[in-house]
C-alpha cells in the first residue's frame, strides 16, 4: 500500500490527519480542484503550489481521449506531463459517460457509450479503466463504479450497487501498480440506507487503501445528503481516508468534515469563477452586478491572496465574462479560499477549537441566525453545539 494515514487530532467524529502519498504529504480535511484536461483552467501549476493545493484531480475519460494515456505514459506519466510535483487523483472515467454522453448500455461487462470522436460504440470495462489509470500514474486511482443519480429510484439503484461490488474485484485484479498507486473503492446505494450498508461492508471486506462516498451532489435534498455521509463515515474504517466525491460548496465541506469525512473535490470554485462569482466568508459575491462597477474594495478585505491584495472589485467587474483575465483572477481567489478553508479545518481540529471554528463559520454565512435545518440536524449528530450560531449576531 502506497499510503499512510495518521490521525493528528479529533473532535467527536471530525478528524485532522496526515495523508502520506508517493508524491506529497497532505493534511486533511482537504479540497482537491478538478483539472479535467491535466490543467486547472487559467492557472499554472506554480500558482497552484503557491496557494497550497495538495492534490489535483485528472479526468481519466478526457485524458484517454486526448492526448491518450499511451502518450502520457510515454512522456513520463501525468505528473511529468503537466509539471505537477504534488499528488494526483484520477477518476475512473465512469462519471463522464453518464454526464456527457447518451449512454448506450451498462452491462456486467462495462459501460458502452458513443465515441465523441466518431460516434462508434466504445466499451469501458473495469480492467480498461484501471489500465488507463496505471499509465497515467496518479497517486490515487478510482475504481470503475456503476453511477446512478440520487434522484433516480427503483431497482436500478440496487442493481448499480451490486454491480459496483462486482466490478471492484475486477479493478483489484487488473491493478498492476499497488506499490505506487492507491485504489479507492466507491460506496454506492443511492439514498437507501440498507443498500449503502451492504456496499460499505462489501468494500471494507476488500481492505482497500481508502474509500469514497459516491453518487451524491446530484440534486438530492440536503437532509438526505448529510444522512448518507453520516452513515457511511460511521461505518468506514477509522484508519483509512474517506472521500466525499463531487462536494465543493464550503458549507457542505464543513458539515461533512464534522461528520468524519477527509477529502472533497468539485469543479464549483473554478466554474463559478468563470461566471463572475467569488467565494467569500459571507457566501458568494457576484462581481457582474452593476453595484461593483465603482467598488474600490478587494473581493474580500480579510483575504490575503494575490488578487485581494492587488485588484479592486471594480477592476474585476470590468473583466468578468469579457476577458480571460477575469476568470483567472477569480479562479485564483476561489481556490485560495478553498485551500484556506481546508487549512483552517485541519488546524482547528488539531488545536481543539473545532466547535468554535464551525460556529464562527456559520455566523459569518448566516448573520441573521437562520442556519438551515439540515445543518442543525447534522451538527447534532456530529456532537457540535451550534445554539450560539443560530442566534443573530449582535450589531
Amino acid at each position: 500500500m502506497a499510503l499512510r494515514f495518521e490521525i493528528l487530532g479529533r473532535f467527536n467524529r471530525a478528524r485532522a490527519a496526515r495523508l502520506t502519498l508517493p508524491h506529497f504529504v497532505c493534511q486533511t480535511p482537504l479540497f482537491m480542484p478538478v483539472g479535467t484536461q491535466g490543467t486547472i483552467k487559467g492557472l499554472t501549476t506554480n500558482q497552484l503550489e503557491d496557494i497550497g493545493c495538495q492534490i489535483i484531480l485528472g479526468n481519466t475519460y478526457h485524458l484517454a481521449l486526448r492526448p491518450t494515456s499511451e502518450i502520457i505514459d510515454e512522456l513520463g506519466g501525468l505528473h511529468s506531463f503537466m509539471n505537477w510535483p504534488r499528488a494526483l487523483l484520477t477518476d475512473s472515467g465512469g462519471f463522464q459517460m453518464v454526464s456527457l454522453l447518451h449512454l448506450a448500455d451498462i452491462t456486467e461487462k462495462g459501460v458502452t457509450f458513443q465515441s465523441p470522436v466518431d460516434g462508434k460504440p466504445m466499451l469501458l470495462t473495469p480492467e480498461e479503466s484501471i489500465q488507463i489509470q496505471n499509465r497515467l500514474g496518479a497517486d490515487i486511482i478510482m475504481a470503475l463504479d456503476d453511477v446512478v443519480r440520487t434522484t433516480i429510484t427503483g431497482p436500478r439503484i440496487e442493481e448499480a450497487m451490486y454491480r459496483t461490488l462486482q466490478w471492484i474485484d475486477r479493478c483489484i485484479a487488473a491493478h498492476e501498480r499497488p506499490d505506487v498507486q492507491n485504489l479507492f473503492g466507491i460506496v454506492q446505494g443511492g439514498l437507501d440506507p440498507v443498500l449503502r450498508g451492504i456496499c460499505v461492508r462489501g468494500l471494507v471486506d476488500r481492505n482497500l487503501p481508502g474509500y469514497a462516498i459516491g453518487g451524491l451532489a446530484g440534486g438530492e435534498d440536503k437532509d438526505s445528503f448529510w444522512r448518507v455521509v453520516a452513515q457511511c463515515t460511521a461505518a468506514l474504517p477509522d484508519d483509512k481516508p474517506r472521500y466525499v466525491m463531487g462536494v465543493g460548496y464550503p458549507l457542505d465541506i464543513v458539515v461533512c468534515s464534522a461528520l468524519g469525512a477527509d477529502m472533497y473535490d468539485c469543479v464549483y470554485p473554478t466554474r463559478t469563477a468563470r461566471f463572475g462569482t467569488a467565494l467569500v466568508p459571507e457566501g458568494v459575491l457576484k462581481l457582474k452586478h452593476r453595484a461593483m462597477a465603482h467598488d474600490t474594495r478587494p473581493i474580500d478585505p480579510t483575504c490575503l491572496c494575490m488578487v485581494c491584495k492587488n485588484y479592486t472589485r471594480a477592476y474585476i467587474h470590468c473583466l468578468v465574462t469579457k476577458d480571460a483575465m477575469g476568470s483567472q483572477l477569480l479562479s485564483y481567489h476561489n481556490l485560495f479560499y478553498m485551500m484556506k478553508l481546508s487549512r483552517d479545518l485541519h488546524s482547528s481540529i488539531v488545536v481543539g477549537k473545532f466547535p468554535e471554528f464551525v460556529c464562527e463559520f456559520l455566523q459569518r454565512m448566516f448573520p441573521k441566525g437562520d442556519v438551515p435545518e439540515w445543518v442543525s440536524n447534522a451538527m447534532e449528530v456530529a456532537g457540535i453545539d451550534i445554539s450560539s450560531c443560530c442566534a443573530p449576531l449582535q450589531e
